[in-house]
């Protein structure tokens, strides 16, 4: 082709024509994307319509089916549509027919409650509702705000020398996990009930709030939402703290609402657990119950021992809360607190569990007879 043929108009004419093409084909993409933008927002709103309309009709239909029911008989209970939520603790009161066991020689801790976990009723004991150091059965609370936050925390926790060394210092009870050793959530479960280890209670602490002064805020806080009264916390592991405090009717309650849960049942009725290998340990850590080292947990004809926490400091003596269950399927917790040595706890339990515990159980199965 020579430079004569050569029209620059009808080039540019050419070009101009294409590019209002390509213009015009945006422009029906455009109003395409629109239409079917505009159709989507159109069927969410249809949809939602729906939905609500739906469930308008459901909630009044339960509505007329809960008025025929009240209608058709007074004297059946009332058919909820929804299942209203539980307390998480009703607070425990005295027994009418309270037996203090004071009276009884062979219980010589100062401090005892029992409690009958499905009358919510304190059925004896001594000194019940009078205030005592805890010790490490403060470790059932911790083992409570642990679990509540189990699923928001790291699984894993390293220990470093300074704790380790503060806890040496201060004799504190421990699991036994080193310098440096990096151990799982579950493995510090075991180790803070079953040797009361304080090394397991300060790591949980830490994962869950950052220090113990901030767990011990959350120890608090699961208090006032359980409605207790005269029980407050100032660290996780039980070690002697003027602001922290319970009382055993208290105490066994807390042990009551923490043998709800499947995790921490299993935890508190454990005698024995194998901490999993790591470099400071390749066998593990054989850990053993600071209780169930002491009973079997069926001396008691027709009452096992399911779970239970014992707890010792020179402030407090020697603690002990346990919780049991009838082969009638009734059960108890039975708290002590302040005796002179470690074995008192576990005579005095014993004791109640074999003489206390039938004498309820007769009175239940005379008033259930009536």
């Amino acid at each position: 082709m020579g430079f004569d043929n050569y029209d620059e108009e009808k080039i540019r004419r050419n070009r101009k024509r294409k590019m209002l093409l390509m213009k015009k084909k945006r422009q029906q993409i455009l109003r395409r994307r629109i239409m079917i933008t505009a159709l989507m927002v159109i069927a969410i709103i249809l949809a939602v319509i729906i939905i609500n309309s739906v469930s308008g009709i459901k909630k009044t239909f339960k509505q007329k089916e809960a008025f025929a029911s009240d209608v058709i008989s007074e004297t059946q209970p009332e058919e909820e549509t929804e299942k209203p939520t539980e307390p998480p603790l009703i607070y425990a009161q005295m027994a009418s027919d309270y037996f203090d066991l004071t009276s009884e020689s062979k219980v010589s801790s100062p401090y005892a409650a029992l409690l009958d976990v499905d009358n919510h009723k304190i059925i004896a004991g001594k000194q019940a509702d009078t205030r005592m150091y805890p010790a490490s059965m403060t470790k059932v609370m911790t083992l409570i705000v642990v679990t509540d936050n189990i699923d928001k925390i790291p699984q894993t926790y390293t220990f470093g020398f300074e704790m380790l060394n503060r806890l040496f210092r201060e004799e504190a009870s421990v699991a036994g996990f080193l310098d440096g050793e990096t151990v799982d959530v579950e493995d510090l479960l075991y180790g803070l009930i079953l040797p009361s280890g304080a090394d397991a209670a300060e790591a949980l602490a830490i994962m869950v709030a950052g220090s113990n002064e901030e767990f011990a805020k959350l120890m608090n806080a699961k208090c006032n939402e359980l409605g207790l009264k005269h029980t407050r916390f100032a660290n996780p592991t039980g070690l002697y703290d003027e602001e922290q405090y319970t009382t055993p009717a208290e105490m066994a309650m807390i042990m009551e609402y923490a043998m709800r849960d499947e995790l921490r049942a299993k935890v508190l009725g454990t005698y024995q657990y194998k901490t999993k290998a790591t470099a400071q340990h390749p066998d593990g850590i054989q850990l053993t119950s600071t209780m169930y080292s002491r009973i079997y947990g069926n001396e008691a004809p027709g009452v096992i021992v399911k779970g239970g926490k014992t707890g010792f400091i020179s402030q407090a003596g020697s603690c002990l809360v346990s919780y049991a269950v009838t082969n009638k399927g009734h059960a108890y917790v039975f708290c002590t607190g302040g005796a002179t040595y470690k074995w008192a706890p576990v005579y005095d339990e014993i004791y109640v569990y074999k003489n206390i515990i039938p004498e309820s159980e007769k009175n239940l199965e005379a008033e259930t007879k009536k």
